[in-house]
């Protein structure tokens, strides 16, 4: 199952804790139909019919099914650029 970083749980928990977002909010990531793995990367008020959730930290992620296969076995960090643009990264799981 897809893990997260200290930095990925603070950041998600934080954007999913935003006012206006229900108690079930979350960050969700969907497979992109792509010759290589591509993954969007949304805020989402709730899980969809047959999405994974991962809880850690107080953080909430959602993983559409194509995602959840791929990213089974994969760390997922999070930084935030000097612009304050949040950047995702994958890692394999040690």
């Amino acid at each position: 199952m897809l893990t997260l970083t200290e930095n990925a749980s603070t950041i998600v928990r934080d954007l999913s804790t935003q006012p206006g977002f229900p108690e079930t909010a979350g960050l969700r990531i969907t497979s992109e139909s792509a010759s290589e793995p591509a993954f969007a990367v949304s805020a989402a008020e709730a899980a969809q019919p047959g999405d994974q959730v991962v809880e850690q930290a107080g953080a909430t992620v959602y993983l559409d099914e194509g995602a959840a296969l791929m990213l089974d076995d994969k760390i997922l960090d999070a930084s935030v650029d000097p612009t304050g643009r949040v950047e995702f990264a994958l890692g394999l799981q040690a």
